[in-house]
């Protein structure tokens, strides 16, 4: 593999890398501090949680933290309110529950790997042989903290909406099976690079990660996406690849066999506290789960629980105020954890996406995602998103098919947010032809026609 990007001229120590600086990756040996104390991300070496092991986490984020849990948009859990004396206690409960977390680079695979009777490869093994060169590297590589791969077999639940640095996709090329790599961005964005044999995969990837790691600690595949060629490639026409399947999402039943199913539960806005999963997971645990995995989209998949019990799991998940059912508004909104808990954060995120579901239900049809932004960085949701809303001087910023870091389309007073939302509201519904979705109908009608309905009196 050959790059025309130079290296940097002066290496970057480990010792230099700073948790508090923009573009780090906070972990249980480097948290972060926050708007409510030290913040910690873990990411299971296993595919999963035992009950009992998401039990111990959930009492220790009691223990040693604010009680507040969550999982972000990739599918990380991380625990809040934690402070330097209580991280050291907190590493060493989640130790004596035998829970082993990973460290280093995030190489991540879709959350129903090896289960999935859809997909057209175990992802896991691939994942692991790459984590294992990774880890065997000497010298050790020094890698941007958000650097990430993603190692993808399809299935119901790939991860073609989750954006990385790298990307591996199995695909049937000629009757066998091939990988396909792309370059930073998601199944859609990312730049097609290659269609790799199998014994290629590893070498390709370690090839990048050198030159990545070469370049400077802040390197990303976007930085290089335009100067990577491989002699890897077993296929030239990358076009005769079809594009993956959009993933449903997380929250509801997913049907592995007659005899199994998994039930996927998304956590309201991505939080929840540490009460309330125990009291989920001992519920949960009475009907028959057994195991926990984290899913993209905030969500828990359940394992475990027999198809003719796991009705009573999506009842008893609803009940207890989390995401059960693919048609739950909430959804359909990204939010970070806002003002109070994230010091960038100019808006309480959490009772404007509320407020969402409660003023603008015509928007929340699954055609699109509203993002619900703290500050300009968009945490829950890097990429663009068909309504973003975000702080303003004013108030709020609406951004109309970008990111939360584009120049709002409109501005909000903080005093007419409701009305803004109860006016965007009226104009889809009112507008909407027939059969057309939400998306479909903002795009027809424009940013000018959005603009006018919210800064209407």
């Amino acid at each position: 593999m050959t790059f025309s990007a130079a290296p940097s001229e002066k290496p970057v120590e480990p010792a230099q890398l700073s948790p508090m600086r923009r573009g780090a990756c906070p972990s249980l040996s480097a948290p972060m501090m926050t708007g409510d104390g030290l913040l910690a991300r873990l990411r299971p070496v296993k595919a999963g949680f035992a009950l009992g092991e998401m039990t111990a986490i959930a009492n220790a984020a009691a223990v040693c933290g604010n009680g507040i849990l969550e999982i972000t948009a990739r599918g990380n859990l991380q625990i809040r309110g934690l402070a330097a004396q209580t991280v050291p206690l907190l590493a060493e409960k989640i130790a004596e529950a035998g829970i082993d977390i990973a460290q280093g680079l995030a190489i991540e695979t879709p959350p129903l790997a090896g289960l999935d009777p859809a997909e057209i490869t175990d992802a896991v093994s691939a994942a692991d042989r790459l984590r294992l060169a990774v880890t065997a590297h000497q010298p050790q590589m020094i890698l941007a903290p958000k650097l990430s791969v993603v190692v993808d077999g399809g299935g119901q639940l790939n991860l073609g909406a989750v954006t990385a640095d790298i990307r591996l996709r199995a695909v049937r090329f000629n009757g066998e099976v091939r990988w396909l790599l792309a370059l930073a961005g998601t199944e859609m964005t990312a730049r097609r690079i290659a269609v790799l044999e199998e014994a290629a995969v590893v070498p390709a990837v370690m090839d990048i990660l050198k030159n990545l790691a070469a370049i400077g600690r802040d390197a990303r595949a976007r930085d290089i996406v335009g100067a990577v060629s491989t002699c890897w490639a077993v296929a030239p026409d990358l076009d005769r690849v079809a594009p993956m399947p959009l993933a449903p999402n997380a929250a509801g039943i997913h049907v592995i066999n007659e005899r199994h199913c998994v039930l996927g539960i998304g956590l309201p806005f991505g939080q929840i506290r540490a009460q309330d999963l125990c009291a989920l997971l001992e519920a949960l645990e009475i009907l028959g789960a057994r195991e926990i995995r984290l899913s993209p989209g905030q969500a828990m998949m359940v394992l475990g629980i027999a198809p003719d019990r796991i009705g009573a799991a999506q009842a008893l998940a609803l009940g207890h105020g989390l995401r059960a059912f693919p048609r739950d508004p909430r959804n359909h909104i990204a939010a970070c954890a806002g003002i109070g808990a994230c010091r960038s954060a100019g808006i309480d995120t959490r009772s404007i996406a509320q407020m969402v579901v409660d003023t603008a239900p015509a928007l929340l049809d699954g055609s699109l995602t509203v993002h619900v932004s703290g500050c300009a960085k968009g945490c829950a949701k890097p990429s663009a998103s068909a309504l973003t809303i975000t702080a303003a001087p004013i108030g709020y910023g609406l951004v109309v098919n970008g990111p939360a870091s584009a120049p709002p389309t409109a501005y909000i007073k903080e005093n007419n947010i409701r009305t803004a939302l109860g006016h965007l509201d009226k104009l889809v519904s009112e507008r909407k032809q027939g059969g057309e979705s939400a998306r479909s109908c903002l795009t027809r009608l424009g940013a000018d026609a959005i603009t006018a309905a919210v800064q209407q009196g």
